[in-house]
């Protein structure tokens, strides 16, 4: 299939139906959109649009609350798209009314830099102006979509008009392009809503100015690879600086390829996809190793304990492959995105939906926590926290995770020429629309992620392509139509599977989702000898309240018997899995000449989703090896 051809198939004409997905946005429809709403108001951040903070009132505004606010206001929107609900609509509508309220008549939005440092607008790189405005116009537009009110897109676009003006036509800021990048995928977002030139214009000249000026200034503790600034984009070939800085622009970048139809912009996402993916990233999509700067390391440096793997920064890596598969149709993408959704970023959020991670380790031991914590600060270890908390001082990602699932079905599908990908499967109906606007009305039924059996119905006649997703990690995978093995020869991973449908027309894939012991690279120091439990799309890892034995000692063997279990956790059911491993017998000996006296014992796994549900315990996530 040629590149750059590719249309997204969005979630505003798919509705999920049933299953996994329906379950997760009835939980945040149900908790999360009051949780996060009442969190953001006890802590001030509705409080600060009105703009009436004064030196030594409580509540001081942040240099980012906005982006708290608006993102709200996305995830809330799209839930608002599917089912309308008054009283949600009217705090959505207070709020935006205190922004067309406080918005300067030059179309300036920012509540820190208009009570606290208004001298101070346009000269610091550092501090999320742009990026808030980025958000600020995606929770717009969604609004706009879900409602029909255009209140808040006409602030969004008088505030972008000022930013265009300030950077692209006048310079008269202090600096160039943005510290903290995602106003460029807005940018092409509001592009393709208005389709006025002006916004992609824009966009080009965020992302094609970067790494090119001597006025972009930097944080005093790091270098510019923080910002992705020590290079121009077009020269990057490694993930570098802030995870979820890099993503961002990376999907802007991205989206940029498409609409020009730019190789080279394209060849290097590829190579930037590449590097993540090849050398740093995380069994369970995570990216992002340290929490000094958040960043990216150096390859092959993955360590569990200490993983930072914000929530965020794998939203973000799953919306940089989302926009890859619109140029290049290839299950690598698709692969990637899956595994990020499903292990890290839903472990971003507890099973109740009202409390969250910001960090994902993969190991976590209690004791070691317990003495870190007794420490003074400056003697700390970094750590991530072993329980999901309501609200953070940086709360990014609880109304990203809002975002994400409340438009999950964007993951689904996508069209080019007279072909449907199918990228994601889950429970749902809706139409697509092929590129000669003829619209073809699909439904897909299938218990994804936990069973490999998907089944798409088409309810509209004609000749076209239903090409389905083979994830890599499929040994065996059988397709049909109407029952009778059906002819569709593979391609990148996609399965094309041509003729002319009937109304009622069932095309059925089969995926054997077998158990797999994955071995870790001895380039992973950390790792070396250890291997994880996956199925399907899901990672496993075990709990202490599970296993009580010493979780890092736990040998696992490819040649154990394994057995899938549904059990519950906080009211929910979920599939674990029931094997033996062999631990050594424990004695006060600190060491010893003497052979290891070992057992074999059971042993119980979880998704990695589900973990931290069940108070404070051990994890392991890697497992020693032993054939």
């Amino acid at each position: 299939m040629e590149k750059f051809i590719g249309k997204p198939a969005a979630f505003d004409h798919l509705e999920i139906t049933e299953g996994f997905w329906k379950e997760k946005q009835e939980l945040f429809k149900r908790v999360t959109i009051n949780a996060v709403y009442d969190r953001f108001e006890e802590t001030g951040r509705f409080e600060a649009l009105k703009f009436n903070w004064k030196e030594g009132m409580p509540g001081k505004p942040h240099i980012f609350w906005e982006s708290d606010v608006t993102k709200w206001i996305e995830g809330a929107a799209y839930f608002l798209q599917k089912e309308r609900n008054p009283d949600l609509e009217a705090r959505v509508d207070e709020l935006v009314e205190r922004m067309v309220n406080t918005q300067e008549e030059n179309g300036y939005l920012n509540a820190y830099f208009t009570v606290v440092e208004p001298e101070a607008r346009f000269t610091r790189r550092t501090d999320h102006e742009l990026y808030c405005a980025g958000h600020l116009v995606e929770g717009a537009i969604a609004y706009a979509k879900a409602t029909g009110k255009t209140e808040l897109l006409g602030v969004a676009m008088k505030y972008i008009d000022l930013i265009d003006n300030v950077f692209r036509i006048d310079h008269s800021a202090k600096f160039d392009t943005p510290g903290h990048e995602e106003i460029e995928l807005a940018l092409m977002k509001l592009y393709d809503y208005t389709k006025e030139e002006r916004y992609k214009l824009l966009a080009e000249y965020f992302i094609n100015t970067r790494g090119t000026s001597d006025r972009d200034e930097t944080y005093s503790f790091t270098d510019q690879a923080h910002m992705q600034s020590h290079l121009p984009v077009r020269k990057q070939v490694t993930a570098e600086g802030h995870s979820v800085r890099a993503l961002y622009l990376y999907s802007g970048m991205a989206d940029l390829a498409l609409i020009n139809k730019d190789t080279e912009l394209y060849k290097v996402c590829r190579e930037l996809f590449f590097n993540i993916v090849n050398k740093r990233m995380y069994i369970t999509g995570g990216i992002g190793s340290t929490n000094r700067g958040e960043s990216f390391t150096f390859d092959y440096d993955l360590p569990d304990y200490t993983a930072y793997n914000e929530t965020c920064a794998s939203i973000a890596l799953a919306m940089f492959c989302r926009r890859m598969w619109l140029i290049e149709p290839n299950n690598m993408y698709a692969d990637c995105a899956e595994r990020a959704l499903y292990n890290t970023v839903l472990s971003g959020v507890s099973l109740s939906g009202d409390s969250f991670f910001y960090e994902n380790p993969l190991a976590i031991d209690p004791e070691r926590n317990k003495f870190n914590d007794s420490r003074p600060q400056g003697l700390m270890e970094h750590l991530p926290i072993m329980e999901r908390v309501k609200v953070f001082e940086c709360s990014c990602c609880p109304p990203n995770l809002l975002r994400v699932v409340g438009s999950i079905a964007d993951y689904m599908y996508s069209t080019a020429e007279d072909v449907i990908y199918a990228h994601c499967f889950m429970d749902a109906a809706g139409t697509v629309e092929l590129q000669d606007k003829q619209l073809i009305r699909l439904v897909q039924k299938t218990k994804y992620p936990y069973e490999g059996q998907i089944e798409i119905t088409t309810l509209t006649g004609g000749n076209y392509t239903l090409a389905l997703r083979i994830p890599a990690w499929a040994q065996k995978a059988d397709i049909t139509v109407n029952g009778e093995e059906a002819s569709a020869p593979v391609k990148d991973g996609y399965a094309y599977c041509n003729r002319t449908w009937k109304s009622g027309d069932t095309l059925s894939l089969n995926l054997e989702m077998e158990i797999k012991i994955l071995e870790a690279s001895p380039k992973v120091i950390h790792l070396c000898g250890r291997a994880a439990v996956t199925r399907g799309p899901l990672v496993y890892c075990a709990e202490g309240v599970d296993n009580k034995f010493e979780l890092r000692d736990a040998r696992i063997s490819r040649n154990a018997e394994y057995a899938v279990l549904k059990d519950t956790i906080c009211n929910t059911e979920i599939p674990m899995i029931t094997t033996s491993a062999t631990v050594r017998e424990v004695s006060d000996q600190l060491y010893t000449d003497k052979k290891a006296v070992k057992q074999s014992i059971p042993f119980k796994l979880i998704p990695y989703f589900a973990r931290a549900n069940r108070g404070k315990t051990e994890l392991n996530t890697w497992f020693l090896l032993e054939d």
